[in-house]
């Protein structure tokens, strides 16, 4: 009997369990992002060849557990026939998360789903020293936790004020939640403290007359951890307001990742040790 190859075989999604044979199989879903055909295979998968149940991930992904290991083949390829594919485990870039962002979300200041789809192209399985964790949130609300991700991105609009426009209703001082802007309706007077601003945009999408303008961007932290260690990444650069610059950051940290982190060292505990201003002076000279 062929010996089995229990590295490779969680490499490609499939976690042994504690009952022998048996395996959980992760999927790769892409920003929490599943069609309804697709979900309908999942389902005949998990009643056929597992338990039928599934379960539901932190991390946006489905599992399917008590796969036999005589059947991981025929897994494979019925669910390729919906265009599902396992995700990936172990030292490598893992399975992009995402809210819905600006497509379905109010709140919403970036595409989050464009961006998930070009981040799994760019970067999923990218072999590294340790698992590499990205993570889009479309906005100051923050559902995605930007900051607990080994490199995590938020959505910020950067808001100019044109006077000529305003007609001084006071709707933006009131949605404001940095409190940075007030209203003089009596002298028809605004202030506006553009250093304390969190980039939330409300201001533009409430205001009525247009007065408010903004350009949607990206802010990135770096070197989070939520697991056996917690660390809260750390912002290094201004706000991004492209998608090249934003992949070229993202490709400078990976290489930075894979040059200077020890295996099985996490991307934060890297920096730690190296230093954070090498890898700021690394992004600098990306940008």
């Amino acid at each position: 009997m062929a010996q089995v190859n229990y590295q490779e075989l969680k490499k490609g999604g499939f976690m042994k369990q504690i009952q022998k044979d048996r395996f959980s199989l992760r999927l790769r879903i892409v920003g929490g992002h599943i069609t309804a055909e697709q979900l309908k295979k999942v389902y005949e998968v998990a009643q056929q060849y597992g338990q039928g149940y599934i379960h539901m991930t932190s991390r946006q992904s489905i599992e399917i557990p008590f796969i036999k290991l005589e059947d991981i083949d025929t897994v494979k390829k019925a669910l390729a026939e919906a265009g599902v594919q396992p995700g990936a485990c172990g030292p490598r870039v893992r399975t992009i998360t995402a809210c819905q962002g600006a497509t379905i979300c109010p709140h919403g200041l970036i595409d989050t789903t464009a961006l998930a789809k070009e981040f799994d192209e760019r970067y999923y399985a990218r072999e590294l020293p340790h698992k590499f964790k990205l993570g889009i949130t479309g906005c100051r609300n923050n559902c995605l936790k930007a900051e607990e991700n080994d490199l995590g991105v938020r959505g910020g609009t950067e808001v100019k004020w044109d006077a000529g426009k305003c007609n001084f209703c006071g709707l933006c001082e009131a949605v404001c939640s940095a409190k940075v802007i007030q209203v003089n309706q009596q002298d028809k007077k605004l202030s506006f403290k553009d250093t304390d601003c969190i980039f939330c945009g409300k201001c533009v999408k409430v205001c009525p007359a247009g007065a408010w303008q903004g350009k949607s961007g990206f802010i990135v932290y770096f070197g989070g951890l939520y697991g056996k260690q917690i660390a809260i990444g750390k912002q290094l650069e201004p706000r991004l307001l492209s998608n090249e610059e934003l992949h070229k950051v993202v490709e400078a940290t990976l290489e930075f990742f894979k040059q200077y982190g020890k295996q099985g060292e996490r991307f934060g505990n890297t920096l730690d040790r190296v230093g954070w201003d090498l890898f700021r002076r690394q992004l600098a000279a990306a940008l």
